[in-house]
C-alpha cells in the first residue's frame, strides 16, 4: 500500500509539473511557440492601421499580422501605443512588436531592438488645403505646419530637413496624424508634413486638400521586436514568406491600391 501511494503521488507531482511547465502566455519573450501575439500599433495610421466603422481594428498591417497569426495558430490581441513612447512600452512587454508603418530607423539598430526586414517604400510629403497658395516646400516660409510626434517626419526636421523646418514660422507637434488633420482642417496650421500612404488615405476621404507634388526624404518600414527576440522575429518573417508564396499576401495588398505599389514583397 506504501509503494502504491508512493506511485501516485509521484504521478501527481509530474502532471502538475507538467501542466504548469507546458502553460504559454503573453509574457513569454522570445518563445516562438507562444499561443498570444500582441501587436503594437498606432491606431490613428490609416492604411496600415486604424480602428474600421465596425469598431474593431482593421490596416493593411493588421490584416496581415492576424494572416501571419493564422497560419502560426496564434491568437493575436491588438495593443494601441502612444507612437511617441512606442519603444518604451515595447520594452515594458505591453506588447510584442512594433508593427504599423513603423520607419526603420540606425538608432533603433543601434540600441539593439531586432528589425525585420523592410516591407514598404515611403516617403514624407507636405498636404494642404485646396487653394492655400503652397505648392512647394519653399512656400512654407514663414507659415505654421504641423508634424505627428514620434514619427520619422519629426526625426527629419529636426535633422536632415532642419534648415526646411528653420523657415517655418512654427513646427506644431500633435500626438497623432488625426490632431494633426484636425488642426489643418481647423486652419490652425498651414500644412502637415505627413506619410505619403497616410495623405493619400485622408485625400481620399475627405475634399478639399492636396498633397503637394514633392517627395522628401526615403525611408522604409518595418517591424520592431525587443533585443532577446531575434527567433520571434524570424518566425513572423518565415510566416510572411509563406503568405507570399501562397497568395494571401497579395490578395489583402489589393485591399489597399493607394500602397500596393510600394510593397516590396510584390514589387
Amino acid at each position: 500500500m506504501k509503494r502504491i501511494l508512493i506511485i501516485l503521488v509521484a504521478a501527481v507531482m509530474v502532471l502538475s509539473f507538467a501542466a504548469c511547465g507546458g502553460s504559454k502566455t503573453p509574457e513569454n519573450q522570445g518563445n516562438t511557440e507562444k499561443t498570444k501575439f500582441i501587436m503594437g500599433i498606432d491606431p490613428e495610421y490609416p492604411p496600415f492601421s486604424y480602428l474600421g466603422d465596425d469598431g474593431n481594428y482593421t490596416g493593411f498591417d493588421v490584416e496581415i499580422c492576424q494572416a501571419v497569426c493564422d497560419y502560426l495558430g496564434w491568437e493575436m490581441e491588438i495593443f494601441p501605443v502612444n507612437w511617441d513612447e512606442k519603444l518604451i512600452q515595447l520594452d515594458a512587454n505591453e506588447c510584442d512588436c512594433i508593427w504599423s508603418g513603423m520607419t526603420i530607423l540606425d538608432s533603433m539598430k543601434a540600441e539593439g531592438y531586432v528589425i525585420s526586414a523592410p516591407y514598404y517604400d515611403n516617403t514624407q510629403v507636405i498636404l494642404v488645403k485646396e487653394g492655400s497658395g503652397i505648392e512647394s516646400s519653399k512656400d512654407l516660409e514663414g507659415k505654421l505646419v504641423a508634424v505627428q510626434l514620434g514619427t520619422s517626419g519629426e526625426a527629419l526636421l529636426n535633422g536632415d530637413l532642419s534648415d526646411l523646418k528653420d523657415t517655418f514660422g512654427e513646427l506644431i507637434t500633435c500626438n497623432s496624424f488625426l490632431m494633426c488633420f484636425t488642426e489643418l482642417s481647423g486652419n490652425s496650421v498651414d500644412a502637415v508634413f505627413v506619410d505619403l500612404p497616410v495623405a493619400a488615405a485622408y485625400v481620399a476621404q475627405n475634399a478639399g486638400y492636396v498633397i503637394i507634388d514633392e517627395q522628401l526624404g526615403a525611408e522604409q518600414y518595418g517591424i520592431a521586436f525587443r533585443a532577446d527576440d531575434a527567433d520571434l522575429c524570424k518566425a513572423v518573417e518565415d510566416a510572411v514568406a509563406e503568405l507570399v508564396a501562397n497568395g494571401t499576401y497579395k490578395e489583402i495588398a489589393d485591399k489597399y491600391p493607394d500602397i500596393v505599389n510600394n510593397l516590396l514583397f510584390l514589387n
